[in-house]
């Protein structure tokens, strides 16, 4: 974690985009794929933390099968983060601090969007934002209780560094039953 912890450190100086951005690859019960991008909220020894409606296709894939990975790409530093995992659903008190501290129409969308399910036109979506916004004029907006934080807790993270004629560093950390790591060099 501490060389992840480095590593994201020099992705975020002059990122020319959002170094927090990365990709989740989850399954569904009968091991069918599915990937999009989600925005690291936090990292610790613990693992890697991101929100998302626990209603959406990957909140219900996860659900499921509770396993997925991370992919983090930094192409202005020619390197490349994997990590592999079991997922833990936050605490919701863990979820209710994030959530407030959110932009408020990001709020609002949270409760507005019923994420991966079909929906009738733009106007209609933004008519439900009108609706919330109504709802919550005068007042806090509280977290929906489909609404919240995972924690993907690492049993191997891969390092790559692209190499000159395609000989990439790669190194793989993979943790042991008695949660120490060993690293291994792989070939590229």
């Amino acid at each position: 974690m501490e060389r992840f912890a480095d590593v994201y450190r020099r992705a975020a100086e002059g990122a020319p985009f959002d170094h927090t951005a990365a990709t989740l690859a989850t399954a569904s019960s009968n091991g069918k794929p599915s990937a999009r991008i989600v925005l690291l909220k936090g990292h610790s020894r613990h693992g890697f933390v991101f929100f998302t409606n626990y209603l959406s296709r990957k909140g219900k894939e996860m659900t499921e099968n509770p396993y997925a990975a991370l992919c983090f790409y930094w192409p202005w530093l020619n390197e490349q983060v994997r990590v592999e995992g079991k997922i833990e659903q936050l605490p919701a008190s863990d979820s209710d601090a994030y959530f407030s501290t959110r932009p408020r129409i990001s709020q609002i969308g949270a409760w507005a969007s019923r994420q991966s399910l079909p929906v009738e036109s733009r106007e209609a979506l933004l008519e439900r934002v009108k609706q919330f916004e109504s709802m919550y004029a005068d007042r806090p907006i509280p977290r929906p209780e489909n609404w919240g934080g995972y924690l993907l807790i690492p049993n191997a993270i891969e390092f790559w560094k692209d190499g000159q004629y395609r000989l990439h560093d790669r190194f793989v950390y993979a943790r042991n039953t008695d949660k120490t790591w060993t690293m291994r060099r792989l070939n590229p």
